[in-house]
């Protein structure tokens, strides 16, 4: 089961994200009602908020079994990189992923709604996957690889790849995701960063 909490996020994208994300991982996706303060996580030099305490707060709150996924509208960040779209506890229970980087006004552009959300969905898969054990993969369509930028992002696609749909299916229908795509085989990545 996937549960979704929301930072500062409206309930609608919410709802719409569960729909999305539910047949990905062919499990139960359920919006949370409650609401996480994150200002602790805030640093006022960077005027960002520290994802990996993000996730810390998140895992007392995180029902055994399920994997709890936080969307907030605040800037991330982790102390080596300059901003990230989300983090993930790797085999773990808990992910968070911003929509501040995702949306097109960050950049000076007029806001694209439809874009946004087609983001979101991919950073949302991107970080619940590393939740499987999913590290980042070499195969630049894979929902998996990293993504620095909006750019590479915009240009993966949303499906995991065959291999990684494999380890999160866990049987005879890996390979598909969103879409119900299929792709051969890649390597995989072994070192571990976030994205």
């Amino acid at each position: 089961m996937i549960h979704l909490l929301g930072i500062e996020v409206a309930a609608d994208l919410l709802a719409d994200l569960a729909a999305q994300l539910a047949p990905v991982f062919r499990m139960a996706c359920h919006v949370r009602p409650e609401r996480l303060d994150v200002a602790f996580a805030r640093d006022g030099m960077r005027n960002q908020h520290y994802s990996t305490a993000i996730l810390q707060a998140m895992q007392p709150i995180a029902e055994p079994g399920a994997r709890l996924l936080a969307v907030t509208s605040v800037d991330l960040y982790v102390p080596v990189l300059t901003f990230v779209f989300g983090e993930a506890q790797l085999s773990g229970s808990c992910a968070v992923v911003s929509l501040h980087r995702l949306r097109e006004e960050f950049y000076g552009l007029p806001a694209r709604e439809e874009l946004m959300r087609e983001r979101l969905v991919k950073e949302a898969v991107h970080e619940l996957g590393h939740t499987f054990g999913l590290r980042h993969c070499d195969d630049w369509r894979c929902v998996m690889t990293s993504s620095h930028g909006v750019e590479r992002l915009d240009v993966k696609g949303a499906a995991f790849c065959f291999l990684c749909g494999r380890v999160v299916a866990g049987g005879p229908h890996a390979g598909v995701g969103v879409g119900g795509t299929t792709k051969p085989e890649p390597r995989m990545d072994t070192d571990k960063h976030g994205s």
